[in-house]
């Protein structure tokens, strides 16, 4: 018998890399054992899950064996010979996209083993994976339960190598904050759940996901994901669920985290001497409150003992408070949270080569609040004003998949899921009759007495409460092991469905805005509106204008992809994957009509390699550089080929009447007589056939990876990853119809015979071709190059280098340091802008003009240059463990957006969004950083020996310097004349410090 220190330096994962299974995968949801026993004649490998699967490989004449698409469970392996039991590995537990090595010494062949005598776990196993390419960051149920973290998918992914927080004005469909990954866009990513694609299908923004007690493992990809996969060029987070076990378990845990350990929130304050001294207070966040409960527990186990399980996980999170709105919206909320979830999951193995799996998942966010009147002057709460918008926004996810070992070499999977959300909400009654006025701050004071004056009407946009969606997803994939190949092809099909999707303004139609500038400009360029100074009350540059808004639509997304991969066990030592994928887009229009149609062949080559420097799995290196297509989601279709409508019609005016409205008003003469729309959305539907241009190509994003790592010792991994991504092209909407027009006019068109539009769906900083109408009912081709719109050529390219040491949870301790230096720069961030918080996915500001992007490169919204991640757990004593979570990072750049030019004129209609600080050329990034963070999180459980280790008992904190920072400043800057009274000003500072409460039970 070989003693067990000598076992454990044996077991190397060398077998792994040199069997010709295939890869595990990114996004999977099973993962594969596999490794070497001796080259023995009728030689075979039993595995035995705690699941009930059951599965005998053959061990091939070198002595190498692989069983691939094991659900992630707890096994035993077993090495037989002439049917008999001569070695057996317990215990070994299985990492999602991930082989795990099980290899058999030489000696076991002809000596018996008592299975008592050697037990290895997954800890004690090799610690680098030699048969993986990706990059991925996988965290266990195990590790969220002992780490504190935000209950959250994106929570859990910040603890990935390259993950930043988003934006925080920008939210999920159930409110939930949202993750950038390697400085891209956060509408960019993909979520999965056991398989299936549940990104949100209306913009990308988050997706549907488990609750967080349901989670058995979930895998963060930061890019080198394989040919089998793709719609996304940020990262992926794919969760999958618990199931149930030949045991029955349960458990319950409730956690509460009081307002009364919350620390107080730093307020909001004026940034310079407009229109109040630096340090005046804009918006009071000290009078905030807030409490929240979360109620979670579990069940799962055999409804027939090897054959049926069932696991079900039920969460209720609650959360009430009061949050006040800034010095224009002087209210204090009183709100209500509930976040309920649940989870259910059947796995059915219908004979020891089929197996059935069945998943629902239901997520819910509820919302409903009264508004109360705040007086900033004395700091006190009034009277009842009126109900906030009442939200509940459900989701429900189905999925199917079936799972066959045709043969030891054959193994083919079906997937099919369908979700369905609703949006509903309910507009507050007010009891107000008149507009939502908005910036009430920029109301001229000699006519207001210098105090803002206001109807009360809380009343904004309404979204219509018929809203759905759904989405279809179905997967095909096939394995075929020959030779030292292993050989996959499949299809990955998705349609979505935006059903009724449209927001209006409420109230009596219209909003009123107040505004301030220089009064000798004029308010926009092009088009054209007029110097407020040349109209009554207008002299010192204040004006106002009333704004309709309006979509309404019904449309869809379909998207195809095939793909075929090969990976290639060269030799023992190294193994290449090879794939290439061709993905397919169609957008349609509210009649049904195709606007964005890609569907020639779009390849995206998966190239990748590891080798296994010692032959040992002691040491890695590892590559791969891929293509990665984007589809556009189904909310572009709102602003682009749905009709819709967005203007504003301005004014000056000579008083305000005691319900803040103006009087004396004198409409300023403007382009159109009237009404202008920067991006000429006047509510007719266009033509499909001229809402893109006629050559245009899907957004898509080249990744280079080249990593290494080493094993130090037994229990110590190192690692280095250098990361390259360059995207290539982007979708956006370009509205400079002037350019069209000169193009057209010089190509020969007759300009008076065709019809130019407003705003086109192009690839900026690429020649785009556009279809004019023409008076004989067909359509001119016009060429439109990048030097004809005068645009720069696209630029998003990101550069890292990530340095990592890592010790897993040997029973005692556990930790991680992970830095990341990285630099993301150019000029678009993608499909969305932080900066500014422009969250209409494909129709941002950017390109709309070239005056928009001169001067724009620069360190982009997302750039994080240093990032330093430790974590861990330590187990002090038998009954108690202490944890902690740190994140050190370097600020975000801030950036000075004003008028144009030094005259600082408006040439494109959009006030003070050009790349220009009064009257300077101002690049992304310009004016410095936001400071650093220090974010540390701590936690401590406490499990007694006389419950058996079943009751435990924690304290987490979060915060605990209760370090509050900004993140992220207003970079609207205004004019030399007229400062916006905005600029400089903090957006969002770090959520300050705050505790949670728990106590769980498990049997």
């Amino acid at each position: 018998m070989i003693p067990l220190p000598a076992l454990r330096r044996t077991l190397l994962c060398a077998a792994v890399a040199a069997t010709f299974s295939g890869l595990a995968y990114g996004q999977a949801t099973t993962g594969r054992i596999a490794g070497s026993a001796p080259a023995t004649a009728g030689e075979t490998v039993l595995i035995e899950g705690s699941n009930g699967i059951t599965r005998e490989v053959a061990v091939d004449d070198r002595g190498h064996y692989s069983a691939d698409s094991l659900p992630l469970a707890t096994y035993k392996v077993s090495l037989k010979a002439n049917g008999n039991v001569v070695d057996t590995r317990d215990n070994i537990t299985l990492r999602v996209g991930a082989a795990t090595d099980v290899s058999f010494a030489a000696a076991a062949a002809g000596e018996a083993q008592n299975l008592g005598e050697v037990t290895v776990s997954a800890n004690q196993l090799p610690k680098i994976d030699v048969a993986t390419v990706a990059s991925s960051t996988v965290i266990t149920a195990a590790d969220m339960a002992r780490l504190p973290l935000v209950r959250s998918a994106e929570g859990v992914a910040l603890l990935a190598p390259g993950a930043s927080p988003g934006y925080t004005g920008f939210k999920n469909a159930f409110g939930g904050s949202l993750v950038s990954f390697a400085g891209s866009a956060v509408s960019e990513n993909a979520y999965y759940i056991n398989g299936m694609n549940t990104t949100d299908p209306l913009s990308g923004f988050g997706g549907v996901t488990l609750p967080y007690g349901a989670v058995d493992q979930q895998e963060i990809l930061s890019g080198g994901y394989s040919a089998m996969y793709g719609r996304s060029d940020g990262g992926v987070i794919s969760q999958v669920g618990k199931r149930g076990t030949n045991e029955w378990h349960f458990g319950a845990q409730v956690l509460w985290e009081p307002d009364f350990a919350r620390a107080s929130a730093r307020n909001i304050t004026y940034g310079h001497d407009n229109p109040a001294p630096p340090g005046t207070i804009n918006q009071r966040n000290d009078r905030n409150h807030e409490w929240t409960s979360t109620i979670s527990a579990y069940a799962g186990g055999p409804l027939i003992k090897d054959k049926l399980y069932a696991f079900a996980a039920v969460e209720m999170e609650r959360s009430e408070g009061n949050s006040v709105g800034d010095v224009n919206h002087a209210y204090d909320t009183k709100y209500t949270y509930k976040d309920p979830k649940w989870y259910g999951k059947l796995d059915w193995n219908i004979t020891d080569n089929n197996i059935l799996e069945v998943t629902g998942v239901n997520q819910t966010h509820r919302s409903n609040g009264n508004k109360y009147a705040y007086d900033y002057d004395t700091n006190t709460v009034g009277d009842y004003v009126s109900q906030d918008t009442t939200y509940k926004t459900k989701a429900m996810v189905y999925v199917a998949k079936f799972t066959s070992y045709i043969t030891d070499d054959l193994t083919l999977t079906a997937l099919y899921g369908k979700s369905k959300l609703t949006y509903y909400n309910e507009a507050p009654d007010t009891g107000i009759v008149g507009p939502f006025i908005g910036n009430v701050s920029g109301q001229n004071p000699a006519l207001n007495g210098g105090t803002p004056i206001s109807n009360g009407q809380t009343l904004d946009t309404v979204d219509n409460p018929d809203h759905t969606s759904t989405n279809r997803n179905l997967r095909l994939d096939l394995n075929y092991k020959i030779g030292t190949h292993s050989i996959t092809a499949g299809i990955d099909n998705q349609d979505s469905h935006d059903i009724d999707d449209g927001t209006t303004i409420g109230g009596v139609g219209y909003e009123l805005w107040y505004g301030k500038q220089d009064p000798n400009l004029n308010i926009s360029d092009s088009p054209f509106v007029d110097k407020p100074a040349n109209y009554p009350g207008g002299q010192t540059g204040y004006y106002g204008y009333y704004r309709h808004y309006n979509t309404l639509a019904s449309v869809r997304v379909k998207q195809r992809a095939q793909y075929i991969m090969d990976d290639w066990q060269v030799t023992d030592r190294l193994m290449l994957s090879l794939g290439i994928r061709n993905d397919q887009f169609t957008n349609y229009n509210p009649a049904g009509q195709p606007y964005l149609k890609l569907t020639t062949p779009q390849w995206a080559p998966r190239l990748g390699f590891s080798w296994d420097v010692n032959g040992d799995s002691t040491m890695k290196v590892y590559g791969n550089a891929g293509r990665y297509f984007l589809a556009m989601p189904a909310s572009v279709a709102l602003r682009t080929s749905a009709g819709s409508l967005a203007t504003n019609q301005y004014f000056t005016y000579t008083g305000i009447d005691g319900s803040g409205l103006p009087t004396g008003v004198t409409f300023i003469n403007s382009a159109t007589g009237g009404a202008v729309s920067p991006n000429g959305e006047y509510g007719q539907p266009p033509d499909p056939k001229t809402v893109s241009s006629k050559n245009i190509k899907s957004e898509y994003q080249d990744e280079y990876i080249l990593g290494l790592d080493k094993q130090i010792n037994a229990d110590w991994v190192a690692g280095a990853k250098a990361t390259a991504r360059k995207l290539r092209n982007a979708l956006d909407d370009v509205c400079d119809n002037g350019a069209i027009t000169r193009a057209a006019i010089a190509q020969g068109a007759d300009i008076d015979a065709v019809t130019v539009g407003s705003c086109y769906l192009s690839n900026p900083g690429r020649a785009n071709v556009y279809q004019l109408a023409n008076a004989n009912g067909g359509y001119t081709n016009v060429t439109v190059t990048n030097a004809d719109f005068g645009f720069p050529h696209l630029k998003r390219n990101y550069y890292g280098l990530d340095l990592y040491l890592s010790h897993p949870f040997d029973g005692k301790w556990s930790g991680k340091i992970d830095y990341l230096i990285s630099h993301s720069y150019g000029n678009t961030e993608g499909q969305v802008r932080s900066d500014v918080g422009q969250g209409s996915v494909a129709a941002s500001r950017d390109w709309d003009y070239a005056t928009l992007m001169n001067y724009a490169n620069g360190d982009l919204g997302n750039d994080r240059r240093h990032q330093l991640k430790l974590y861990g757990s330590y187990q002090i004593a038998p009954e108690w463990l202490v944890s902690a979570n740190i994140l050190i990072q370097s600020g975000l750049p801030k950036s000075c957006l004003g008028r144009y030019g030094a005259d600082e004129g408006d040439p494109s209609g959009y006030g003070s969004y050009y790349h220009f600080c009064f009257g300077v050329p101002s690049a992304y990034g310009a004016k410095g950083r936001e400071p650093w963070e220090e974010l540390v999180d701590v936690s401590t459980e406490y499990r007694p020996l006389w419950a058996d280790k079943k009751l435990a008992f924690s304290v987490s904190v979060f915060n605990i310097l209760n370090q509050q920072r900004s993140q992220r400043t207003n970079p609207v800057s205004g004019s030399t004349n007229s400062v916006n009274d905005g600029y400089q000003q903090v957006i969002s500072y770090t959520q300050p410090r705050y505790a949670r409460f728990g106590v769980t039970y498990d049997f």
